[in-house]
């Protein structure tokens, strides 16, 4: 008995010197760490190459906004709120309002992003998602008209990154459309003889919603392996990251890459397109069913 509980703790310690050297390993040369599971066909954390994380999305929970969600995709986790006013049109768009997204990447949320102003990174994902957004249609800007020429709303979808653990495109995508379908605004109309809008304080009206977009992040690495919603360790080693953007019936949208020219060009994308049209078809179908 003696001998048995002397060896337990022997056991912990080594199990524990065992992680502290890999842990070391990971952080002193990240490549060759993820080359060592790859070459195995699994990833660090566990998952093959094409296997994606869970993901849960949670609306209605901030009572201040408009409209709002919390997405969590893996560890990474995302909310976003809607916030709407009244402004006047452009002279050339009088029937059109306005969708302003901006995603905001915080110290809090990762030990790599720094205080102080917005970085590269939010910016970029920010107009990304803009750009996925006026081209999917899911709010269009005439349905958000009061008074042509007079009045119209501006949505600001503002998302924040409470944890970050890598691919906040998809997740942030999720939590924007997901927020916007939850959005109401109260009935307005235009008061000619006042030259303002007035705003009733019982009717609320839910948005006029086109497509769901839904977004598939792939990264590249070392020309060849294709890897499925790629972790925080896994995204500053990868070559380039494709992200396909379908529709709430499997259609696509877009595809949108970042980084080095694929090796492998058009079979590489090909494969990419397939695998997000599975998930699609295989688990995110209804992803916004409970919106």
């Amino acid at each position: 008995m003696a001998a048995a509980a002397s060896a337990t703790p022997s056991g912990s310690n080594s199990a524990e010197q065992d992680a502290l050297k890999a842990l070391t390993f990971q952080r002193l040369h990240p490549r060759t760490y993820l080359e060592r599971f790859l070459a195995e066909n699994v990833r660090p954390d566990g998952r093959y190459f094409d296997e994606w994380r869970d993901i849960s999305v949670n609306v209605g929970s901030i009572s201040t906004a408009d409209g709002s969600a919390l997405v969590r995709l893996g560890s990474t986790t995302v909310v976003c709120g809607v916030k709407a006013e009244i402004a006047e049109p452009e002279l050339d768009r009088p029937k059109d309002g306005f969708l302003v997204p901006n995603l905001d990447l915080p110290a809090i949320c990762s030990p790599k992003f720094k205080p102080g102003p917005p970085t590269d990174e939010a910016q970029v994902l920010s107009d990304r998602l803009n750009e996925v957004l006026v081209s999917s249609g899911v709010v269009p800007t005439s349905s958000l008209c009061i008074e042509p020429g007079k009045a119209v709303w501006v949505l600001y979808v503002d998302t924040t990154c409470i944890n970050y653990d890598g691919n906040a495109f998809d997740a942030t995508l999720l939590a924007m459309v997901a927020a916007l379908k939850n959005t109401t605004l109260p009935k307005a109309t235009y008061d000619e003889d006042r030259h303002r809008t007035v705003c009733s304080r019982k009717i609320r009206e839910p948005l006029q919603i086109g497509r769901l977009p839904t977004s598939y992040s792939f990264g590249i690495f070392d020309g060849t392996h294709v890897l499925a919603d790629p972790t925080s360790f896994e995204e500053p080693l990868l070559d380039t990251t494709v992200s396909v953007v379908v529709d709430n019936n499997g259609g696509l949208i877009s595809v949108m890459q970042l980084g080095l020219g694929i090796v492998g060009g058009d079979d590489v994308l090909s494969q990419c397109i397939d695998a997000a049209k599975d998930c699609w078809d295989k688990g995110r179908r209804d992803v916004y069913g409970a919106s």
